[in-house]
């Protein structure tokens, strides 16, 4: 069974976590079971960049992103090469290290 190691994130998992897995879950599935409240404001249709995530390890591993989730990762903040949207990305058999960004643009969320 794959394991997701998420990094620690100074909001959402200050300690960081090792998360088991299945194969097909995806990785924003995987960390919401977990208690790890990953933002998804689009209810994980693609169709937003919150779930924003960045594959330090194992991303060749993962399902391919196709064009929808690339324009829309145009858009996500901190962008770099490893980035998938977490609603997106689904777990093949490989482990995986993952980091949350500090920031993700939510046009939606409400400040408290």
């Amino acid at each position: 069974m794959p394991q997701i190691i998420v990094l620690p994130h100074p909001e959402l998992c200050p300690d960081g976590a090792v998360l088991e897995a299945k194969k097909g879950q995806s990785v924003l599935d995987v960390a919401l079971a977990n208690d790890i409240d990953v933002e998804h404001a689009c209810e994980k249709v693609c169709a937003c960049t919150t779930c924003h995530i960045i594959v330090r390890e194992g991303f060749d591993s993962l399902s391919e992103s196709d064009e929808l989730e690339d324009d829309m990762l145009d858009k996500a903040w901190g962008l770099e090469m490893e980035s998938r949207l977490g609603c997106q990305a689904i777990i093949q058999d490989e482990d995986l290290v993952v980091e949350i960004p500090k920031y993700s643009l939510n046009h939606a969320k409400e400040n408290n």
